[in-house]
């Protein structure tokens, strides 16, 4: 049975998206997940693009192992060098070089001749040769290319060197059977194509990046690139959950095997969502809260007598628990630890019993602790950031004909501040009494507040974004009382802020000739 190899980009193309901002633990933590999920390749970012994702690539392809780690760079020997150099300490590195074959972005955006192109194409790929064993080549915008030029194209940088040939639907403006066409025709005419992995990569513009993908697969694509989550530019990337499930679920009709684990989907879904605080929609395949419930009783009555009458996968096979184990405040360690097992966590001595405390104080406020309540104790409590300043108390009075008043108490090492503060409503309040608490001075860019549950008594979750000489920090904060959440959640962002001055600070002290200054802020690069 034919492979399919699954290459993500969550870390790359992912982050891309507008409000996402990841530090290097982040990217670790989920790359890790990557790992455990047996994903093929790993994108870990675009090294020229700020030292940040220089530091985050680096940092993966020294510490994760399995995966193949990729480096994105433009067909320039700057890119490719800065790619190489993250990526050297990777067991299994790949260079992964583009440019732009679309007559629009060739006239428009590079200025350069199609003759032009040709040449830089095929000398990035050369020069990435004689640096990787393994490298990719992407035609940036394939879908709107000439078919003829764009097989020139491919067949000079195999001929170059290239193990792996990419064919982008950049602005997810291609339909299924026009893109399986293209794939279809790209394979009969390109010289050297069966020595190379034919590649798709697709934007979800239209709605269709899922449906290409798995179109482009029937005409013979051996490795799809996608996201958790769909995360992505404009409209996101194609789904790395539904592609997968698709190809596992009706293996009958692709004949394709893939080599993931999806029983860590799940868990790896929900990490990515809490770490970029991009949440998963309800009814989102496979993933959504939904995806497994069933509310009208012709469902539950049929799904009670035979599952497969209206559920295609289970629950199991995505790592999601079929049986809900009902906690409360009567629950003891042993349930509350086997619900974590359950859950697919495993956490230590110590970890464990600060989300024990955390379950409880929550318990004591809810009739009954959920899955979902639990997940986002977790995520809140065991956040990979130092927790430079702790939230001990918040207070506040507030009306309909009172001045809105907040007074907090914030620990730092051995020490606590109390401060109070005014504002507009009691978060305004709170947040401008942990700025005068800690000293920071922020600017607030967004503030989110969502039920975790249903019910009066539901588990509040608040995200804020802070912005700080360009760069953007999130914090999440989960309590039944959601002006304490909003302050867990401001705590966080400035714990974040906090550390990466202090990250940054100490690569300048590295470093004698620093690329970028504390106050210019971190440029994304635009990639395929």
């Amino acid at each position: 049975m034919r492979q399919v190899f699954i290459f993500d980009t969550t870390l790359r193309d992912g982050e891309q998206s507008p409000g996402v901002s990841l530090n290097v633990e982040e990217k670790l933590e989920i790359a890790t997940q990557l790992a455990r999920l047996r994903v093929d390749v790993i994108e870990a970012g675009f090294p020229v693009a700020s030292p940040g994702d220089f530091a985050a690539v680096q940092a993966v392809a020294s510490q994760v192992e399995g995966p193949t780690i990729a480096a994105l760079a433009r067909a320039t020997q700057k890119d490719i060098d800065k790619a190489w150099e993250a990526l050297r300490h990777a067991r299994k590195p790949r260079i992964h070089t583009f440019i732009a074959t679309s007559p629009v972005h060739m006239r428009c955006k590079l200025r350069k001749s199609p003759e032009e192109v040709l040449r830089m194409a095929v000398e990035a790929v050369r020069y990435a040769r004689s640096l990787a064993n393994d490298v990719e080549f992407s035609a940036e915008d394939a879908a709107r290319s000439d078919r003829g030029f764009l097989c020139e194209v491919f067949a000079a940088v195999i001929e170059a060197g290239a193990t792996v040939i990419n064919i982008p639907d950049t602005v997810g403006y291609s339909t299924p059977w026009e893109f399986a066409d293209l794939v279809s025709y790209v394979k009969a005419r390109t010289a050297g194509i069966d020595r190379v992995t034919v590649s798709v990569h697709c934007h979800n513009d239209l709605g269709l990046a899922v449906a290409n993908s798995l179109a482009a697969v029937t005409a013979g694509a051996t490795q799809v690139e996608c996201t958790i989550n769909g995360l992505g530019e404009r409209a996101g990337n194609a789904a790395l959950e539904e592609i997968v499930m698709a190809l596992k679920t009706r293996q009958d009709y692709f004949g394709v095997s893939v080599d993931i684990d999806t029983k860590h989907i799940y868990r790896t879904s929900r990490l990515v969502s809490s770490l970029t605080a991009v949440f998963v929609q309800p009814n989102k395949a496979v993933v959504g809260d939904n995806a497994f419930a069933h509310e009208s009783g012709i469902h539950q009555d049929g799904v009670l007598k035979e599952r497969t009458t209206y559920e295609i996968m289970t629950p199991e096979s995505i790592g999601l628990p079929e049986s809900r184990l009902v906690l409360g405040k009567h629950s003891g360690r042993h349930a509350f630890n086997e619900k974590l097992k359950a859950l697919g966590y495993s956490l230590s001595k110590e970890e464990m019993e600060k989300a024990f405390n955390r379950f409880i104080e929550l318990a004591d406020k809810k009739k009954q602790v959920s899955d979902r309540d639990i997940e986002a104790i977790i995520q809140d409590e065991l956040v990979t950031t130092p927790a430079f300043f702790e939230l001990e108390y918040v207070h506040v009075i507030s009306g309909s004909h009172a001045v809105p008043t907040a007074t907090v108490r914030v620990k730092n090492g051995d020490s606590s501040v109390e401060q109070a503060a005014c504002g507009d409503g009691p978060v305004d309040a709170v947040l401008r009494a942990i700025d005068a608490a800690t000293g920071m001075q922020t600017h607030l860019v967004s503030y989110s507040l969502n039920a975790v549950t249903g019910g009066k008594d539901a588990l509040g979750e608040a995200t804020v974004r802070v912005k700080d000489n360009g760069n953007t920090y999130v914090g999440r904060g989960t309590s039944t009382d959601v002006i304490e959440a909003s302050a867990r959640a401001y705590v966080q962002a400035i714990n974040k802020l906090v550390h990466n001055r202090r990250a940054f600070s100490g690569r300048l002290q590295n470093d004698a000739t620093p690329a970028r200054g504390t106050d210019e802020p971190v440029k994304k690069v635009e990639g395929e």
